[in-house]
């Protein structure tokens, strides 16, 4: 939100005042997209789709990117026609019937809860980067604890914090891209002999075309959170300034995207990079930059702790909405005075995803995280697929954009198909 990022819980929260106000500019929605998309599904989740598919995990981000826009594209035109809270859920519902709306409100509560597993798994694997010898449930243990512990406090103040925690992430890229060129023009000593630049179809695809559709799903992860985004832009100002809005909003987070893995992938060979340690740590590893590896993974942590954090709130809120539209029991709608007006059995369940992500940890701590996150992945594509053929009925699109609408789907089943 989350992978992403920011997570539903800021869009949830947004939406509490009148569907039609808002005096949000649609270059504030675009810097609150980067922030919000931008999670450990990028910063660790990289490294899996580079061993699947090496240098070419770039036209993968690419392609992702493409397929990104083309789904927030197609929200944001139904968002500017017809505002509604539900987002994604309320047109799936208006295009094909309740049990639509139904099955992408649990599919994306499911989805959020594998992607707090995910943030979970990945902050454990991190801080082993300091203490190898404790085991990941014990940390996991202590996140999730530490999450739920944030969440009982309110929501006071959490925008303004997540505004910051969203600067330390984009200042952690843009601190990497300025080192690892660096290295790469011979401004900083690297580390070793440099690979050389991938001049063949074989060492820029060194696992075949399968192995670069496999890398597809984690690229379309590190994009996750457009959805969240499709909800804030309920508070624009010009509701019909929400597709400039994520077309800034992704052609941003391509560029860093892009930068940042090209300069990764040619510091470095493709077998250097493993599932438990960042790209960008891997590659700066062997350079004198011994402060590097320590403030880069602190800077991760704080991103993957804000993310999770921020998807606890948005589950917490989905399931009482949901309630309230009759599509989850009734007990999920309830909210306790005594506990700041917090809907306590909704965050009681999805403490509980939490609680089967520390005991999947404790009992097969090994690809974990890889597993999740692929299931987290494809979850988040089922919506997305929701949205284009939502689009399909609801919008009155040119030939143009439904060729377009077409491709993007036709991404995404690639992305899913290949696993």
């Amino acid at each position: 939100m989350s992978n992403a990022g920011c997570g539903p819980g800021n869009g949830s929260q947004s939406q509490s005042g009148d569907a039609g106000k808002g005096d949000l500019k649609w270059w504030q929605l675009s810097l609150m997209g980067v922030g919000c998309t931008i999670g450990t599904g990028y910063f660790l989740g990289s490294s899996i789709g580079i061993k699947n598919t090496g240098p070419s995990i770039v036209f993968a981000f690419i392609l992702a990117a493409v397929g990104t826009y083309i789904v927030f594209n197609l929200l944001a035109k139904m968002t500017a026609e017809d505002p509604q809270e539900g987002s994604f859920c309320y047109y799936a519902d208006k295009a094909y019937g309740k049990w639509a709306g139904f099955s992408c409100g649990w599919n994306y509560w499911a989805s959020n809860i594998l992607i707090m597993g995910s943030q979970l798994m990945a902050l454990s694997l991190l801080s082993q980067f300091w203490f190898e010898k404790v085991p990941l449930w014990v940390f996991a243990a202590g996140y999730a604890i530490l999450s739920i512990f944030v969440v009982l406090l309110g929501t006071k103040g959490f925008d303004k914090v997540e505004d910051i925690l969203a600067i330390i992430k984009t200042a952690a890229i843009v601190m990497f891209i300025i080192l690892a060129a660096a290295v790469y023009f011979g401004m900083l000593k690297g580390g070793g002999n440099k690979p050389e630049f991938p001049s063949s179809a074989g060492k820029l695809f060194p696992e075949g075309f399968k192995g670069f559709w496999s890398s597809l799903i984690y690229a379309f992860y590190a994009y996750g959170g457009i959805e969240v985004i499709g909800l804030m832009a309920m508070q624009l100002k010009k509701k019909e300034d929400a597709p400039k809005a994520g077309k800034i909003m992704l052609i941003v987070l391509m560029i860093i995207y892009v930068l940042s893995l090209a300069l990764t992938v040619l510091l470095v060979s493709v077998d250097k990079f493993t599932p438990d340690e960042s790209p960008f740590v891997t590659a700066l590893a062997g350079s004198n930059l011994d402060f590097f590896p320590h403030v880069f993974n602190g800077a991760i942590i704080i991103a993957g702790f804000s993310a999770m954090t921020a998807a606890l709130f948005g589950v917490t809120n989905l399931l009482v909405t949901m309630a309230k539209d009759e599509n989850a029991p009734k007990l999920f709608s309830k909210k306790i005075k005594k506990f700041k007006e917090l809907p306590l059995p909704s965050l009681g369940l999805a403490a509980a995803g939490l609680l089967l992500s520390v005991i999947t940890a404790l009992i097969v701590p090994g690809k974990i995280y890889e597993y999740i996150t692929t299931a987290a992945g494809i979850l988040i594509l089922y919506n997305w697929a929701f949205i284009i053929i939502s689009a399909f009925k609801i919008l009155e699109n040119k030939i143009t954009g439904k060729l377009l609408a077409v491709f993007g789907m036709l991404l995404i089943l690639a992305a899913v198909t290949v696993l």
